[in-house]
């Protein structure tokens, strides 16, 4: 099982001193955010622009050391998806993430459920699921396009039909591809009260594509380090030999900004030997 990590060490050192540090603290691969955000001018390139930056982005990665196992797509806060409209302008910027996922070397693309009545609120369940299963209907024939896996994530958020690990899961199954998996997020497991270990045996190695490896107090999305919180990293540690996961062990959080620079070094050191014991390799 591979080492990596959000990027983290990206924001807080710039790109390429942080990738040295990555690659320096043992990590192997990465978890790019660049398609994250729909603000991002890289969404307005031109084709060839598109191709030619993250292109070089992936040259650059793959030159210290380290390869993207995995990108997040187009994500707005707050969600954006009321109207035909606002969909519209997502789907394209999704499909074009798609393509900038095939172009970073990797096939898994995780994204997060369309929410058209936002995400406190639950006024119509079964109409949220239909428009997800067009919406994401249509996506699928883009990545199979493009030999990408789109990982469906789930949710925090209480108060969503579609957040919880088994309705996630039961999503993934009815759009029923192989290029149609899940993203098992283990903090916003926690908020919906599931055990991390139990949602591992769950989904199963069938489903079970790509992590988000982060703990927190049960009640908010914080992305504190494991150990740090309420998840049960032993079992979950023993469910992914359970199943043989084969994916990385991708951290989904980082350090504080907070930390002294001269205490970063340690800090970090620990945080991936910690992702190292989780993944049931030495150090």
């Amino acid at each position: 099982m591979k080492i990596g990590i959000a990027g983290g060490y990206l924001s807080y050192y710039g790109f390429s001193e942080g990738l040295k540090r990555m690659k320096a603290q043992g990590y192997e691969c990465l978890d790019d955010a660049l398609l994250a955000n729909t603000d991002n001018a890289i969404f307005s390139a031109t084709p060839a622009e598109f191709e030619r930056k993250l292109t070089e982005r992936r040259k650059e990665i793959e030159d210290n050391g380290i390869i993207v196992s995995q990108t997040h797509g187009p994500w707005r806060w707050p969600p954006k998806d009321a109207t035909e409209e606002d969909r519209k302008e997502r789907f394209e910027k999704m499909s074009m993430a798609i393509v900038g996922t095939a172009l970073m070397g990797t096939k898994n693309f995780i994204i997060h459920p369309i929410m058209p009545y936002g995400c406190d609120r639950e006024r119509n369940p079964r109409m949220m699921w239909e428009m997800n299963l067009d919406f994401f209907g249509k996506l699928l024939e883009v990545a199979i396009a493009n030999d990408v896996i789109i990982n469906f994530e789930n949710m925090p958020m209480v108060a969503l039909a579609m957040a919880s690990v088994p309705s996630t899961l039961d999503f993934v199954k009815a759009i029923n591809s192989p290029n149609f998996k899940m993203c098992l997020d283990t903090g916003h497991c926690a908020i919906l009260g599931m055990d991390i270990g139990e949602a591992v045996r769950l989904i199963g190695k069938d489903y079970l594509q790509t992590l988000h490896v982060h703990d927190n107090n049960g009640n908010n999305d914080s992305h504190w380090i494991p150990y740090t919180g309420v998840c049960n990293w032993s079992d979950f540690a023993k469910a992914l030999q359970e199943i043989d996961f084969q994916g990385s062990m991708s951290l989904e959080t980082f350090i504080p900004r907070q930390i002294p620079d001269d205490l970063r070094p340690l800090q970090e050191q620990s945080l991936f030997q910690m992702a190292c014991k989780i993944a049931g390799r030495t150090f």
